[in-house]
């Protein structure tokens, strides 16, 4: 729990101020029951009503007082409890966002919204309590302890007995407790899980009338959330019973004891009304301190949640073979034609680069990239991966689905880091980069489109925050997305819907190619964002894309053969691995993949036309 170290010391200063008010109301109920001793011992006892009346008026006064410190310790404590739970959840927010892909996938989505929600409500309840109750409560009952001791040593010895078993009670509470308000967040998360998954799917859902299986799905994780509770619940509801029946067991023995004294003529009456009233106060400090424990072992569970989160941490420093340069490191090639086509674009680069820019600006290599998402021990997505981007250059990759292409494509912004190999761009290793940096200079259209509640001119702007109206629209013509706009009454300021729910599937895609395209960035990757746009409208959109792409790197990412035929070259994947590089029409004769792929979904038949012209 360590990140709660700079909370404290941002905070400690109120937090120690809320703490001396308790304290003042603490000591003004501690003085309390001795004041009333002495009223009954001697004002009562010598019929004293002057005496009666003083001591009626100091006690007045101290509770004045102390009604003055509660107050102000509720404000502080208030103030200070929901500044620490915002600052908390901001920071804990902005820890996910700077997690990389392989560090969220280490967490359940339901499970993160948990922590920022309910953890840190927790966290944040047990902090103000802390300043309004917890603290008073042991120095209520250390106070009422010494009080009750330096009032009668002989009936202390009661206290002797009391205080260590109800000690041992707490210590028990805490023990049994934690475990079980793990298992209650745990199944917190489950629920909030089945709630998720049903609301991003409801569609579906509906489509295919499932609602009682996931009433079913629902319902036994709610039951299980429930169990869960009623088991801590149980378990809890056990200790303060006991605390209170040893109290109880105390008062008893005070008033027998005391009232046997008294008989003696050994001790006053009102050394037991006062013995008795802190004996009171011991047994709600004691409830208090037995529900401060149950309120710290939930907290306690959700602070290591939360603590997970921001132990969390992505690996800045790239893997180095100790003395072996990055360029003196073996690259290994793929074998076969593949090899050969990969030697031939390397043997190419110099030549072309030079005619094409003296800058490495928008180059990107794969040198030996193997990536897995279980880690260098997993199944490897993408196996040996060589080959290179040139500046300006247009590159598809084709393959079946489950082939790499998005994982190949996802180390260039560092959504992933590679297992082995590197990963350059612009000449650079990208695990040395400032992943901020890197991404300014890339723009993305990802394979699932996702746009977000607000205008249609504010999700296109995510691409550039200070885009001009011409600029978006410039970019909406691109994508031709402006046509479907235009129709719109609002235009660019009609409003979206969660993830664009109002809009057809390609026309989200083409507002999320527009939003790529406004930013005008160094290297653009397209991920098969044309799935959902018919033929005529993906041809235009590839039309505008070449005059818009001239100067920059493009990699389309497609399973539709048609959609990276024209490309400057083609990479062809299978099961995470390099089988051809080239052209179309070289491809076509020596990639028996590509040549599958296109006979799928081009047909023999016109394949036999376009060999016939």
């Amino acid at each position: 729990m360590r990140f709660l170290i700079p909370y404290i010391r941002r905070h400690w200063k109120l937090f120690c101020v809320a703490v001396s008010f308790l304290t003042v109301e603490a000591v003004c109920d501690l003085l309390q029951p001795t004041i009333m001793a002495q009223i009954i011992d001697v004002g009562i006892a010598e019929r004293d009503m002057g005496y009666v009346l003083r001591m009626g008026g100091l006690m007045l006064l101290i509770t004045a007082v102390g009604a003055i410190g509660a107050s102000s310790r509720n404000i502080i404590s208030s103030r200070v409890s929901q500044k620490f739970g915002t600052e908390l959840r901001g920071d804990l927010f902005r820890g996910i966002q700077s997690l990389s892909f392989a560090s969220l996938d280490k967490f359940e989505r339901a499970s993160l919204v948990t922590r920022l929600t309910n953890d840190v409500s927790q966290v944040q309840n047990f902090v103000n309590g802390l300043m309004r109750i917890f603290v008073k409560a042991p120095l209520l009952c250390i106070g009422s302890l010494i009080m009750a001791a330096r009032l009668n040593p002989q009936l202390a010895v009661v206290l002797a007995v009391v205080v260590p078993v109800v000690a041992l009670l707490v210590a028990l509470n805490m023990k049994i407790g934690f475990k079980r308000f793990m298992f209650v967040q745990k199944a917190l998360d489950r629920v909030n899980g089945v709630v998720r998954e049903y609301l991003s799917g409801v569609r579906v859902v509906k489509a295919f009338n499932r609602f009682d299986y996931e009433t079913d799905k629902f319902a036994k994780a709610n039951a299980e959330y429930q169990a869960r509770s009623v088991n801590v619940m149980r378990t809890m509801s056990v200790f303060n019973p006991a605390i209170m029946l040893t109290v109880n067991f105390g008062i008893v023995a005070v008033i027998l004891l005391g009232g046997i004294r008294v008989n003696a003529g050994s001790m006053q009456v009102g050394h037991i009304v006062a013995f008795i009233n802190y004996m009171t106060q011991i047994l709600f400090s004691l409830m208090t301190i037995s529900m401060v424990f149950n309120m710290f072992v939930r907290a306690k569970a959700s602070a290591v949640r939360i603590g997970e989160v921001f132990e969390e941490r992505d690996a800045a420093v790239p893997s180095v073979v100790p003395g072996v340069p990055a360029a003196d490191r073996p690259i290994r090639r793929p074998a076969g034609r593949a090899g050969e086509e990969a030697d031939r674009v390397d043997d190419r680069t110099g030549g072309e680069a030079a005619g094409r820019t003296a800058s490495a600006i928008g180059r990107i290599d794969f040198e030996d990239v193997t990536f897995s998402y279980e880690g260098p021990a997993g199944e490897p997505a993408i196996k040996h991966i060589t080959f290179s981007c040139l500046p300006g250059e247009t590159v598809g990759i084709i393959g079946s689905t489950g082939s790499g292409k998005s994982s190949l494509v996802g180390l260039i912004p560092r959504f992933y880091d590679a297992d082995s190999g590197t990963v350059k761009v612009n000449g650079e290793d990208v695990r040395r980069l400032d992943p901020k940096t890197l991404r300014e200079r890339i723009a993305i259209v990802p394979q699932k489109t996702v746009l977000f509640t607000g205008t249609i001119a504010a999700n296109i702007r995510w691409g550039k925050d200070d885009a001009t109206d011409e600029e978006i629209e410039e970019a909406a013509r691109l994508a031709q997305a402006h046509e479907f706009v235009a129709a719109f009454p609002e235009g660019y300021e009609t409003r979206l819907g969660q993830r664009g729910v109002n809009l057809s599937g390609g026309q989200k895609q083409r507002l999320s190619i527009a939003r790529a395209l406004i930013r005008k960035p160094d290297i653009l990757i397209l991920d098969d964002c044309t799935s959902a746009v018919d033929v005529a409208t993906e041809a235009k959109i590839k039309q505008s894309l070449k005059a818009y792409a001239r100067n920059l790197t493009c990699l389309l990412i497609a399973q539709r053969i048609t959609s990276v035929m024209d490309a400057e070259r083609i990479v062809v994947l299978d099961q995470g691995e390099i089988v051809g590089v080239g052209t179309h029409e070289t491809l076509l004769h020596s990639c028996t993949v590509y040549r599958e792929i296109y006979q799928s979904q081009v047909g023999k038949e016109m394949q036999a036309n376009a060999k016939a012209e």
